[in-house]
């Protein structure tokens, strides 16, 4: 378990809110199952159905395109091209009106806003300082057992509370990380910001602040990696805590693999 000494200051960074999680004009939601998905959760191959019309300029005029043609172009046959027409007409993103030489359409507003969703996920993965996220594997592996007694502080736990969004349950959940590659990527987390939680003074002892990053368990559990100024452990373990006991909760034993998708703030 961390070991959190000394008596260093951080500003308080806003609350993290696990669903949705807001990445400039891109919103992210966790699923239990999937992980982060975007909210508006069309499939994929209309998107890029509407994009390919937008390419022969059914964004900016009427346009004849015939099924055959868009077939060619989405390396599909033409009976899917002719029902993915069929669902972006009934979703409302374009306009169609069928001719003996092929179909008039022309993207919608509501098409349109979907493009500008993607052009501005893309811009916001391409542009931003820190990735959205990055991904750790590690094995379970049973701790110093003191997990409890730092976590119960009411000095950390009320800043959990409140930055975080969660009550952690009183322990963690040890991860030794598996790769060199894995290590390295936990050594960047250094650089990006992060959740402050402020350390304390109790009346014998003072404890040291904390840096939190929001986590998806497996895809399966959210909660939060925490790095702590000094620790026992060096950076190829990770502690993850959680609102619930994620051993019990996930099934693991020692020995068990886990991916962990860390969440950067923007």
């Amino acid at each position: 378990m961390f070991i959190v000494l000394g008596a260093f200051h951080f500003s308080f960074a806003p609350r993290v809110s696990f669903e949705p999680l807001k990445y400039g004009n891109a919103y992210f939601v966790l699923n239990s199952n999937r992980g982060s998905q975007m909210i508006e959760n069309h499939s994929s191959r209309y998107i890029f159905t509407l994009l390919k019309l937008a390419e022969m300029g059914a964004h900016r005029r009427t346009a004849k395109i015939s099924t055959e043609y868009l077939a060619q172009k989405l390396s599909i046959s033409q009976q899917t091209a002719s029902r993915y027409l069929i669902e972006l007409d009934r979703k409302g993103w374009i306009n169609r009106t069928i001719t003996p030489d092929g179909c008039l359409i022309r993207i919608t507003q509501a098409g349109a806003s979907e493009l500008n969703k993607l052009y501005s996920t893309l811009r916001f993965l391409m542009e931003a300082t820190y990735p959205p996220s990055i991904t750790l594997d590690g094995t379970v592996f049973t701790g110093l057992g003191e997990g409890a007694y730092y976590i119960s502080k009411e000095g950390y736990r009320k800043q959990f509370m409140e930055k975080l969004g969660f009550d952690p349950y009183p322990g963690t959940l040890n991860l030794r990380l598996t790769t060199d590659y894995d290590v390295k990527t936990r050594n960047e987390l250094e650089a990006y910001p992060a959740v402050e939680i402020e350390g304390f003074k109790s009346e014998d002892r003072t404890f040291g602040p904390v840096k939190c990053y929001p986590v998806i368990i497996d895809n399966k559990a959210k909660g939060a990696l925490i790095l702590a100024l000094r620790s026992h452990y060096d950076a190829s373990v990770l502690e993850i805590i959680a609102p619930v006991p994620l051993r019990k909760h996930l099934k693991l034993k020692d020995g068990h693999k886990v991916k962990v998708e860390v969440l950067t703030l923007p």
